[in-house]
Protein backbone atom coordinates (compact mmCIF):
# COMPACT_ATOMS: atom_id res chain seq x y z
CA UNK A 1 0.00 0.00 0.00
CA UNK A 2 1.02 3.61 -0.58
CA UNK A 3 1.70 6.09 2.22
CA UNK A 4 1.07 9.40 0.45
CA UNK A 5 -1.01 8.43 -2.59
CA UNK A 6 -4.58 7.23 -2.01
CA UNK A 7 -5.86 3.70 -2.45
CA UNK A 8 -8.48 2.22 -0.14
CA UNK A 9 -7.29 -1.06 1.43
CA UNK A 10 -8.03 -4.20 -0.58
CA UNK A 11 -9.45 -2.21 -3.53
CA UNK A 12 -8.08 -0.49 -6.62
CA UNK A 13 -8.94 3.13 -7.39
CA UNK A 14 -10.95 3.71 -10.58
CA UNK A 15 -12.35 6.77 -12.35
CA UNK A 16 -12.75 9.82 -10.12
CA UNK A 17 -15.55 12.39 -10.13
CA UNK A 18 -14.14 15.25 -8.01
CA UNK A 19 -16.16 18.10 -6.53
CA UNK A 20 -15.07 20.84 -4.14
CA UNK A 21 -17.83 21.44 -1.60
CA UNK A 22 -18.20 22.07 2.14
CA UNK A 23 -14.54 23.06 2.40
CA UNK A 24 -13.16 19.76 1.06
CA UNK A 25 -12.61 17.84 -2.13
CA UNK A 26 -15.33 15.22 -2.41
CA UNK A 27 -13.81 12.40 -4.43
CA UNK A 28 -16.44 10.04 -5.81
CA UNK A 29 -14.71 7.07 -7.37
CA UNK A 30 -14.99 3.42 -8.29
CA UNK A 31 -13.40 0.73 -6.13
CA UNK A 32 -12.51 -2.42 -7.99
CA UNK A 33 -12.00 -5.55 -5.90
CA UNK A 34 -10.15 -7.50 -8.60
CA UNK A 35 -12.34 -10.52 -7.97
CA UNK A 36 -11.35 -12.26 -10.12
CA UNK A 37 -9.88 -9.30 -12.02
CA UNK A 38 -10.71 -5.75 -13.10
CA UNK A 39 -14.48 -5.31 -13.55
CA UNK A 40 -15.08 -8.66 -11.86
CA UNK A 41 -17.53 -7.58 -9.17
CA UNK A 42 -19.97 -4.73 -9.92
CA UNK A 43 -19.29 -1.45 -8.15
CA UNK A 44 -20.97 1.86 -7.36
CA UNK A 45 -19.30 5.13 -6.38
CA UNK A 46 -17.40 5.31 -3.12
CA UNK A 47 -16.64 8.65 -1.48
CA UNK A 48 -13.40 9.88 0.06
CA UNK A 49 -12.90 13.42 1.37
CA UNK A 50 -9.65 15.33 1.67
CA UNK A 51 -8.41 18.85 2.26
CA UNK A 52 -4.71 18.17 1.73
CA UNK A 53 -4.31 15.10 -0.58
CA UNK A 54 -2.45 13.40 2.26
CA UNK A 55 -5.18 12.48 4.76
CA UNK A 56 -8.46 11.03 3.51
CA UNK A 57 -11.79 10.42 5.21
CA UNK A 58 -13.51 7.32 3.87
CA UNK A 59 -17.32 7.45 3.56
CA UNK A 60 -17.68 4.06 1.89
CA UNK A 61 -20.01 3.38 -1.05
CA UNK A 62 -22.13 6.49 -1.47
CA UNK A 63 -23.94 6.06 -4.80
CA UNK A 64 -24.88 2.40 -4.65
CA UNK A 65 -24.87 0.06 -7.63
CA UNK A 66 -28.07 -1.55 -8.82
CA UNK A 67 -29.08 -5.20 -8.93
CA UNK A 68 -27.55 -7.57 -11.46
CA UNK A 69 -30.54 -7.17 -13.78
CA UNK A 70 -30.67 -3.35 -13.47
CA UNK A 71 -29.36 -0.83 -15.97
CA UNK A 72 -26.85 0.38 -13.36
CA UNK A 73 -25.44 -3.03 -12.48
CA UNK A 74 -22.16 -1.09 -12.55
CA UNK A 75 -22.03 2.66 -12.04
CA UNK A 76 -19.53 3.98 -14.54
CA UNK A 77 -18.19 7.52 -14.56
CA UNK A 78 -20.22 10.72 -14.57
CA UNK A 79 -20.37 14.17 -13.04
CA UNK A 80 -21.32 15.60 -9.63
CA UNK A 81 -22.42 19.23 -9.35
CA UNK A 82 -24.68 21.60 -7.41
CA UNK A 83 -27.69 23.43 -8.87
CA UNK A 84 -30.37 25.40 -7.02
CA UNK A 85 -29.44 24.00 -3.62
CA UNK A 86 -29.42 20.35 -4.68
CA UNK A 87 -26.50 18.11 -5.58
CA UNK A 88 -26.82 16.05 -8.74
CA UNK A 89 -24.95 12.99 -9.92
CA UNK A 90 -25.33 12.26 -13.60
CA UNK A 91 -23.76 8.88 -14.18
CA UNK A 92 -23.40 6.03 -16.64
CA UNK A 93 -25.53 3.00 -15.82
CA UNK A 94 -23.77 -0.04 -17.29
CA UNK A 95 -25.02 -3.61 -17.46
CA UNK A 96 -22.54 -6.04 -18.94
CA UNK A 97 -25.30 -8.57 -19.74
CA UNK A 98 -27.46 -6.22 -21.81
CA UNK A 99 -25.67 -6.55 -25.19
CA UNK A 100 -26.67 -10.22 -25.30
CA UNK A 101 -30.27 -9.07 -24.76
CA UNK A 102 -29.98 -6.49 -27.57
CA UNK A 103 -30.20 -3.62 -25.08
CA UNK A 104 -27.94 -0.59 -24.80
CA UNK A 105 -25.37 -1.46 -22.14
CA UNK A 106 -24.55 2.17 -21.32
CA UNK A 107 -27.21 4.76 -20.53
CA UNK A 108 -27.01 8.06 -18.66
CA UNK A 109 -28.94 8.24 -15.38
CA UNK A 110 -29.40 10.79 -12.57
CA UNK A 111 -29.50 10.89 -8.77
CA UNK A 112 -29.90 13.70 -6.24
CA UNK A 113 -28.60 14.43 -2.75
CA UNK A 114 -28.78 17.13 -0.09
CA UNK A 115 -25.76 16.00 1.94
CA UNK A 116 -23.31 14.56 -0.68
CA UNK A 117 -23.40 11.17 1.07
CA UNK A 118 -26.93 9.79 0.62
CA UNK A 119 -28.31 9.69 -2.92
CA UNK A 120 -31.80 9.18 -4.32
CA UNK A 121 -31.73 7.42 -7.67
CA UNK A 122 -34.36 7.23 -10.39
CA UNK A 123 -34.95 4.42 -12.83
CA UNK A 124 -35.36 6.89 -15.66
CA UNK A 125 -32.86 6.88 -18.50
CA UNK A 126 -31.71 10.45 -18.83
CA UNK A 127 -30.03 10.23 -22.22
CA UNK A 128 -29.87 7.11 -24.37
CA UNK A 129 -27.45 6.59 -27.28
CA UNK A 130 -28.49 8.57 -30.34
CA UNK A 131 -29.00 7.05 -33.77
CA UNK A 132 -25.73 6.40 -35.54
CA UNK A 133 -23.71 6.12 -32.34
CA UNK A 134 -22.42 2.94 -30.70
CA UNK A 135 -24.97 1.98 -28.03
CA UNK A 136 -22.27 0.19 -26.00
CA UNK A 137 -19.81 3.12 -25.92
CA UNK A 138 -21.78 6.05 -24.52
CA UNK A 139 -20.46 7.22 -21.17
CA UNK A 140 -18.73 9.52 -18.71
CA UNK A 141 -20.94 12.66 -18.83
CA UNK A 142 -19.59 15.98 -17.59
CA UNK A 143 -21.92 18.92 -16.86
CA UNK A 144 -21.32 22.64 -16.41
CA UNK A 145 -23.41 25.80 -16.54
CA UNK A 146 -22.94 27.85 -19.71
CA UNK A 147 -23.30 31.49 -18.62
CA UNK A 148 -23.52 32.87 -22.15
CA UNK A 149 -26.42 30.69 -23.29
CA UNK A 150 -27.88 30.19 -19.80
CA UNK A 151 -28.15 26.43 -20.21
CA UNK A 152 -26.60 23.36 -18.67
CA UNK A 153 -24.06 21.90 -21.09
CA UNK A 154 -23.42 18.18 -20.93
CA UNK A 155 -20.62 16.52 -22.86
CA UNK A 156 -19.87 12.80 -22.94
CA UNK A 157 -17.67 10.26 -24.68
CA UNK A 158 -19.00 8.34 -27.66
CA UNK A 159 -18.11 6.77 -30.99
CA UNK A 160 -19.94 6.02 -34.22
CA UNK A 161 -21.51 2.66 -34.92
CA UNK A 162 -19.27 0.20 -36.67
CA UNK A 163 -15.84 -1.35 -36.28
CA UNK A 164 -14.47 -0.41 -32.85
CA UNK A 165 -10.98 -0.12 -34.33
CA UNK A 166 -11.98 2.82 -36.52
CA UNK A 167 -10.98 6.29 -35.31
CA UNK A 168 -14.53 7.56 -34.86
CA UNK A 169 -14.30 8.52 -31.18
CA UNK A 170 -15.93 11.87 -30.40
CA UNK A 171 -17.26 14.05 -27.63
CA UNK A 172 -20.96 14.84 -28.07
CA UNK A 173 -23.05 17.56 -26.44
CA UNK A 174 -26.53 18.09 -24.98
CA UNK A 175 -28.10 21.18 -23.42
CA UNK A 176 -30.87 21.57 -20.87
CA UNK A 177 -32.59 24.29 -18.85
CA UNK A 178 -34.14 22.00 -16.23
CA UNK A 179 -31.76 18.98 -15.94
CA UNK A 180 -34.65 16.73 -16.97
CA UNK A 181 -35.09 17.40 -20.69
CA UNK A 182 -32.00 17.39 -22.87
CA UNK A 183 -31.56 18.54 -26.46
CA UNK A 184 -28.94 16.77 -28.55
CA UNK A 185 -26.51 19.21 -30.20
CA UNK A 186 -24.39 16.70 -32.08
CA UNK A 187 -20.62 16.43 -32.01
CA UNK A 188 -18.80 18.79 -29.67
CA UNK A 189 -15.30 17.63 -30.69
CA UNK A 190 -14.72 14.97 -33.34
CA UNK A 191 -11.06 15.02 -34.44
CA UNK A 192 -10.92 11.46 -35.86
CA UNK A 193 -7.82 10.79 -33.76
CA UNK A 194 -9.00 8.08 -31.37
CA UNK A 195 -11.31 5.07 -31.32
CA UNK A 196 -13.14 6.38 -28.23
CA UNK A 197 -13.25 9.44 -25.97
CA UNK A 198 -13.43 8.89 -22.21
CA UNK A 199 -13.76 11.12 -19.12
CA UNK A 200 -14.27 14.49 -20.87
CA UNK A 201 -13.78 17.62 -18.76
CA UNK A 202 -14.22 21.35 -19.40
CA UNK A 203 -12.95 24.32 -17.43
CA UNK A 204 -11.89 27.91 -17.90
CA UNK A 205 -8.64 29.38 -16.62
CA UNK A 206 -7.93 33.02 -17.37
CA UNK A 207 -8.91 33.73 -20.96
CA UNK A 208 -8.71 30.12 -22.09
CA UNK A 209 -11.14 27.20 -22.12
CA UNK A 210 -9.67 23.70 -21.79
CA UNK A 211 -11.21 20.45 -23.03
CA UNK A 212 -9.81 17.22 -21.57
CA UNK A 213 -10.22 13.76 -23.06
CA UNK A 214 -8.77 10.38 -22.17
CA UNK A 215 -8.04 7.98 -25.02
CA UNK A 216 -6.86 4.37 -25.23
CA UNK A 217 -6.00 3.86 -28.91
CA UNK A 218 -2.97 6.13 -29.37
CA UNK A 219 -0.86 6.74 -26.28
CA UNK A 220 -3.56 5.75 -23.74
CA UNK A 221 -3.53 8.90 -21.64
CA UNK A 222 -5.33 12.14 -20.82
CA UNK A 223 -4.86 14.90 -23.40
CA UNK A 224 -6.26 18.42 -23.72
CA UNK A 225 -7.18 21.10 -26.23
CA UNK A 226 -7.53 24.85 -25.70
CA UNK A 227 -9.70 27.61 -27.11
CA UNK A 228 -10.64 31.23 -26.45
CA UNK A 229 -14.29 30.18 -26.74
CA UNK A 230 -16.37 27.39 -25.26
CA UNK A 231 -17.67 26.69 -28.76
CA UNK A 232 -14.16 26.31 -30.21
CA UNK A 233 -12.27 26.00 -32.46
CA UNK A 234 -9.95 23.85 -30.35
CA UNK A 235 -6.19 23.72 -30.82
CA UNK A 236 -3.48 21.45 -29.47
CA UNK A 237 -0.38 22.75 -27.68
CA UNK A 238 2.98 21.19 -28.55
CA UNK A 239 2.71 19.01 -25.45
CA UNK A 240 -0.98 18.13 -25.21
CA UNK A 241 -0.77 15.88 -22.14
CA UNK A 242 -0.12 16.10 -18.39
CA UNK A 243 1.54 12.76 -17.76
CA UNK A 244 2.33 9.46 -19.49
CA UNK A 245 0.59 6.23 -20.32
CA UNK A 246 0.25 4.99 -16.73
CA UNK A 247 -1.76 8.06 -15.59
CA UNK A 248 -5.32 7.61 -16.81
CA UNK A 249 -8.86 9.04 -16.74
CA UNK A 250 -7.90 12.35 -15.14
CA UNK A 251 -10.63 14.82 -14.18
CA UNK A 252 -10.11 18.24 -12.59
CA UNK A 253 -11.66 20.28 -9.78
CA UNK A 254 -10.92 23.70 -8.28
CA UNK A 255 -11.28 25.13 -4.78
CA UNK A 256 -11.58 28.61 -6.28
CA UNK A 257 -7.85 29.33 -6.02
CA UNK A 258 -6.10 26.24 -7.34
CA UNK A 259 -7.08 23.55 -9.83
CA UNK A 260 -6.10 19.94 -9.34
CA UNK A 261 -6.08 16.89 -11.58
CA UNK A 262 -7.31 13.56 -10.20
CA UNK A 263 -6.13 10.52 -12.15
CA UNK A 264 -5.12 6.99 -11.31
CA UNK A 265 -1.78 5.28 -11.84
CA UNK A 266 -2.43 1.87 -13.32
CA UNK A 267 -1.07 -1.37 -11.94
CA UNK A 268 0.62 -4.10 -13.96
CA UNK A 269 -0.59 -7.68 -14.16
CA UNK A 270 0.95 -9.80 -11.43
CA UNK A 271 2.93 -6.77 -10.24
CA UNK A 272 5.59 -7.51 -12.85
CA UNK A 273 7.58 -4.80 -14.62
CA UNK A 274 7.36 -6.51 -18.00
CA UNK A 275 3.63 -7.26 -17.77
CA UNK A 276 0.76 -5.30 -19.41
CA UNK A 277 -1.03 -2.47 -17.64
CA UNK A 278 -4.34 -3.04 -15.86
CA UNK A 279 -7.43 -0.89 -15.37
CA UNK A 280 -7.48 0.88 -12.01
CA UNK A 281 -4.80 1.46 -9.43
CA UNK A 282 -3.86 4.35 -7.13
CA UNK A 283 -4.98 8.00 -7.03
CA UNK A 284 -2.29 10.59 -7.78
CA UNK A 285 -3.16 14.31 -7.66
CA UNK A 286 -1.37 16.95 -9.74
CA UNK A 287 -1.83 20.70 -9.33
CA UNK A 288 -2.53 22.33 -12.70
CA UNK A 289 -1.14 25.74 -13.57
CA UNK A 290 -1.21 27.95 -16.65
CA UNK A 291 1.92 29.01 -18.51
CA UNK A 292 2.28 32.40 -20.18
CA UNK A 293 1.37 30.97 -23.59
CA UNK A 294 -1.83 29.43 -22.21
CA UNK A 295 -0.55 25.85 -22.16
CA UNK A 296 -0.88 23.87 -18.94
CA UNK A 297 1.76 22.46 -16.64
CA UNK A 298 1.48 20.35 -13.50
CA UNK A 299 3.32 20.31 -10.17
CA UNK A 300 3.15 18.69 -6.75
CA UNK A 301 0.41 20.18 -4.54
CA UNK A 302 1.98 22.26 -1.77
CA UNK A 303 0.24 20.20 0.90
CA UNK A 304 1.88 17.04 -0.42
CA UNK A 305 5.32 18.65 -0.47
CA UNK A 306 4.78 19.89 3.09
CA UNK A 307 4.12 16.33 4.29
CA UNK A 308 7.77 15.52 3.55
CA UNK A 309 9.27 17.68 6.28
CA UNK A 310 12.19 15.54 7.49
CA UNK A 311 15.08 16.12 5.13
CA UNK A 312 18.67 15.05 4.57
CA UNK A 313 21.15 17.12 2.56
CA UNK A 314 22.75 14.78 0.03
CA UNK A 315 25.23 17.25 -1.43
CA UNK A 316 27.28 19.86 0.39
CA UNK A 317 28.42 21.76 -2.70
CA UNK A 318 27.85 21.60 -6.48
CA UNK A 319 29.44 18.66 -8.28
CA UNK A 320 30.15 18.16 -11.97
CA UNK A 321 29.57 14.70 -13.42
CA UNK A 322 31.11 14.19 -16.84
CA UNK A 323 32.23 11.72 -19.45
CA UNK A 324 32.72 12.95 -23.00
CA UNK A 325 32.31 9.45 -24.42
CA UNK A 326 30.29 7.27 -22.10
CA UNK A 327 28.59 7.26 -18.72
CA UNK A 328 29.60 8.82 -15.40
CA UNK A 329 27.74 8.51 -12.10
CA UNK A 330 27.33 10.44 -8.87
CA UNK A 331 25.85 8.25 -6.12
CA UNK A 332 23.89 10.31 -3.60
CA UNK A 333 22.17 8.01 -1.12
CA UNK A 334 22.31 4.32 -0.32
CA UNK A 335 19.40 4.04 2.13
CA UNK A 336 16.32 5.53 0.44
CA UNK A 337 13.28 3.85 1.97
CA UNK A 338 9.88 3.02 0.43
CA UNK A 339 8.38 6.54 0.57
CA UNK A 340 10.37 9.72 -0.05
CA UNK A 341 10.66 12.96 -2.00
CA UNK A 342 13.96 13.54 -3.77
CA UNK A 343 14.66 17.08 -4.94
CA UNK A 344 17.63 18.08 -7.03
CA UNK A 345 18.71 20.93 -9.30
CA UNK A 346 20.91 20.27 -12.31
CA UNK A 347 22.24 21.98 -15.41
CA UNK A 348 23.85 20.45 -18.49
CA UNK A 349 26.77 21.59 -20.60
CA UNK A 350 26.48 22.33 -24.30
CA UNK A 351 26.59 19.16 -26.39
CA UNK A 352 25.52 16.78 -23.62
CA UNK A 353 23.54 13.89 -25.05
CA UNK A 354 21.52 12.89 -21.97
CA UNK A 355 21.41 12.57 -18.21
CA UNK A 356 19.49 10.28 -15.87
CA UNK A 357 18.08 10.12 -12.36
CA UNK A 358 18.39 6.57 -11.05
CA UNK A 359 16.19 4.96 -8.41
CA UNK A 360 16.61 1.74 -6.43
CA UNK A 361 20.03 1.06 -7.89
CA UNK A 362 22.09 -1.94 -6.88
CA UNK A 363 25.57 -0.49 -7.40
CA UNK A 364 27.26 -3.88 -7.77
CA UNK A 365 25.16 -4.84 -10.80
CA UNK A 366 24.01 -1.40 -11.92
CA UNK A 367 20.41 -2.62 -11.84
CA UNK A 368 18.08 0.39 -11.46
CA UNK A 369 15.07 2.32 -12.70
CA UNK A 370 15.82 5.54 -14.55
CA UNK A 371 14.15 8.76 -15.57
CA UNK A 372 16.24 9.57 -18.64
CA UNK A 373 16.38 13.12 -19.99
CA UNK A 374 17.41 12.79 -23.64
CA UNK A 375 18.68 16.30 -24.31
CA UNK A 376 19.28 15.95 -28.03
CA UNK A 377 15.89 14.31 -28.62
CA UNK A 378 13.88 16.70 -26.40
CA UNK A 379 12.42 13.79 -24.51
CA UNK A 380 11.99 12.43 -20.99
CA UNK A 381 11.37 8.71 -20.67
CA UNK A 382 11.30 5.96 -18.06
CA UNK A 383 12.96 2.54 -18.28
CA UNK A 384 14.75 -0.16 -16.36
CA UNK A 385 18.51 -0.56 -16.76
CA UNK A 386 20.40 -2.46 -17.89
CA UNK A 387 17.77 -3.51 -20.40
CA UNK A 388 18.98 -7.09 -20.63
CA UNK A 389 17.64 -9.63 -21.25
CA UNK A 390 15.41 -7.66 -23.58
CA UNK A 391 12.75 -6.50 -22.61
CA UNK A 392 12.75 -5.96 -18.84
CA UNK A 393 10.05 -3.28 -18.67
CA UNK A 394 6.94 -2.58 -20.71
CA UNK A 395 7.47 1.18 -20.96
CA UNK A 396 5.51 1.95 -24.10
CA UNK A 397 3.99 5.40 -23.57
CA UNK A 398 6.20 6.25 -20.57
CA UNK A 399 7.74 9.31 -22.19
CA UNK A 400 7.08 13.05 -22.39
CA UNK A 401 8.36 15.92 -24.55
CA UNK A 402 10.99 17.83 -22.60
CA UNK A 403 13.35 20.60 -23.71
CA UNK A 404 16.66 21.23 -21.97
CA UNK A 405 18.52 24.47 -22.56
CA UNK A 406 22.27 24.07 -21.82
CA UNK A 407 23.29 26.15 -18.84
CA UNK A 408 19.78 26.63 -17.44
CA UNK A 409 19.03 25.14 -14.05
CA UNK A 410 16.34 22.44 -13.93
CA UNK A 411 14.62 21.75 -10.61
CA UNK A 412 13.51 18.11 -10.51
CA UNK A 413 11.34 16.40 -7.89
CA UNK A 414 10.79 12.66 -7.61
CA UNK A 415 8.23 11.08 -5.30
CA UNK A 416 8.55 7.38 -4.64
CA UNK A 417 5.64 5.86 -2.75
CA UNK A 418 5.73 2.10 -2.60
CA UNK A 419 5.59 0.86 -6.18
CA UNK A 420 4.89 4.29 -7.70
CA UNK A 421 7.58 6.68 -8.92
CA UNK A 422 6.58 10.17 -10.08
CA UNK A 423 8.90 12.77 -11.58
CA UNK A 424 8.13 16.50 -11.96
CA UNK A 425 10.30 18.91 -13.94
CA UNK A 426 9.34 22.29 -15.43
CA UNK A 427 5.63 21.50 -15.41
CA UNK A 428 6.04 18.02 -16.91
CA UNK A 429 5.09 14.92 -14.92
CA UNK A 430 5.64 11.23 -15.58
CA UNK A 431 4.41 8.33 -13.43
CA UNK A 432 5.63 4.74 -13.49
CA UNK A 433 5.38 1.53 -11.47
CA UNK A 434 8.50 -0.04 -9.94
CA UNK A 435 7.93 -3.58 -8.70
CA UNK A 436 11.35 -5.20 -8.66
CA UNK A 437 13.80 -2.92 -6.86
CA UNK A 438 17.24 -4.52 -6.41
CA UNK A 439 18.85 -1.79 -4.30
CA UNK A 440 18.33 1.53 -2.54
CA UNK A 441 20.86 3.89 -4.10
CA UNK A 442 19.84 7.19 -5.66
CA UNK A 443 22.19 8.44 -8.36
CA UNK A 444 22.60 10.93 -11.18
CA UNK A 445 24.37 9.99 -14.39
CA UNK A 446 25.79 12.00 -17.27
CA UNK A 447 25.88 10.30 -20.67
CA UNK A 448 28.21 11.69 -23.34
CA UNK A 449 28.60 15.08 -21.72
CA UNK A 450 28.53 16.93 -18.43
CA UNK A 451 25.89 17.52 -15.78
CA UNK A 452 26.37 19.85 -12.81
CA UNK A 453 24.40 18.86 -9.73
CA UNK A 454 23.81 22.08 -7.80
CA UNK A 455 21.94 20.63 -4.83
CA UNK A 456 20.17 17.46 -3.78
CA UNK A 457 17.87 16.84 -0.82
CA UNK A 458 16.08 13.69 0.34
CA UNK A 459 12.83 14.26 2.26
CA UNK A 460 10.83 11.76 4.27
CA UNK A 461 7.33 11.86 5.75
CA UNK A 462 7.36 13.46 9.17
CA UNK A 463 4.61 11.02 10.17
CA UNK A 464 2.37 8.52 8.47
CA UNK A 465 -0.92 10.01 7.17
CA UNK A 466 -3.77 9.48 9.61
CA UNK A 467 -5.06 5.94 9.25
CA UNK A 468 -8.10 6.46 11.45
CA UNK A 469 -9.80 8.58 8.80
CA UNK A 470 -9.70 5.72 6.32
CA UNK A 471 -11.93 3.62 8.57
CA UNK A 472 -14.55 6.31 9.25
CA UNK A 473 -17.16 4.80 6.94
CA UNK A 474 -16.94 1.40 8.57
CA UNK A 475 -17.77 2.96 11.91
CA UNK A 476 -20.41 5.51 10.86
CA UNK A 477 -22.26 4.21 7.81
Amino acid sequence: MSSIYYQHPNTWFGDCMPLYADGAFQLYHQRDTRKPGPFGEPFGWALARTTDFVNYEDLGESLEKGADDAQDQFIFAGSVFEAKGTYYAVYTGYNRDYPDQDKASQVLMIATSTDLVNWTKTDRSLVIPQDGYDKDDWRDPFILWDDEREVFLMILGARLEGDKKLLTGRTVAFTSTDLANWEFEGDFWAPDLYTMHEMPDLFKMGEWWYLLTTEYSDKSKTVYRMSRSLSGPWSAPVDDAFDGRSYYAARSASDGEHRYLFGWVATKEGEKDSAPWQWGGTLVVHEVYQRLDGSLGVRIPDTVTSAFSDHTQLLEQPRAVSNADGRAQLSLDEQADSTFLWETTVSVAEGTRSFALLLAQDEASGDAYEFLFEVGENRLRFDKVPNYPWNRYDNKGLERPFTVTPGDKIHIQVIVDGSIATVYADGVALNARIYDAKGQTLAIQAIDGEVTVHDSVLRHLSQEPAEAALATANATI
